[in-house]
């Protein structure tokens, strides 16, 4: 752990040493508080304290943030050929992505701290769920932690980092919508798959205050598929 959580923080670092840090930021920040407190409803015309506008814009901004901030995680070091360099050295792959993993996770958290004082403002206008609240942003680093570890597996696999963020997407997409709607349109057993697949029932479960254990399992399930995938990746890299 020692020595993934070395490359984590090397991670981190060099996102704010490239400006993606800042950029992603920025972005973020102002995407989200524009739609929270300007074009967001439910602030200032409902006569109710939410935060659901703000849960809404970030779960679309960081779906489109994520794939941008992992392309280059292991397709810069495939195509560099430091990824070789890196796989001779005294630590196993496990501690490679996690250490990656961690770092841009870390990113994510840092990003949605930084929205801490709408949570303050809005519980200062009225009566906020606190409960909901809380859920809607463990919610969020959930679904982040999904998406960076389907992101780290789409960089594995690649050299180029164009690639690897329109595959990271692509497989994002299925989660984000296409199951969704594929859900709609079948009846029984399908549906209920399809339904239990969509990435959106599960995190707009929990942005409502609901915590249950399927849509924790559902998360923790896709983390540890794109890690063991990503992994497994690698390690014919070894070879």
């Amino acid at each position: 752990m020692d020595k993934a959580w070395i490359i984590a923080r090397r991670e981190l670092a060099s996102f704010f040493d490239s400006l993606m840090a800042y950029i992603l930021l920025i972005l973020f920040l102002g995407f989200s508080g524009l739609f929270t407190w300007i074009l967001g409803s439910d602030v200032f015309f409902i006569n109710q304290a939410s935060l659901q506008a703000f849960f809404s814009v970030a779960y679309w901004s960081l779906f489109f943030f994520i794939p941008a901030l992992t392309m280059r995680l292991l397709a810069e070091e495939n195509k560099s050929g430091t990824i070789e360099l890196l796989l001779t050295r005294p630590i196993s792959d496990w501690q490679v992505i996690n250490g990656k993993f961690m770092g841009t996770l870390l990113l994510i958290i840092i990003a949605l701290a930084f929205t801490i004082p709408y949570y303050i403002t809005v519980a200062n206008i009225g009566n906020i769920d606190h409960g909901s609240v809380i859920s809607g942003y463990l919610g969020l680093i959930l679904m982040s932690a999904a998406y960076i570890s389907i992101g780290l597996f789409a960089s594995s696999i690649s050299n180029n980092q164009i690639v690897g963020f329109l595959l990271s997407l692509s497989i994002g997409i299925l989660f984000h919508i296409i199951f969704g709607v594929l859900a709609g349109s079948f009846n029984g057993w399908l549906s209920h798959v399809f339904n239990y697949l969509s990435l959106s029932n599960h995190f707009e479960s929990m942005a409502r205050g609901v915590i249950d254990t399927r849509d924790i399992i559902y998360f923790l399930s896709i983390i540890f598929i794109g890690l063991i995938s990503t992994e497994a990746v690698l390690k014919r890299k070894r070879m």
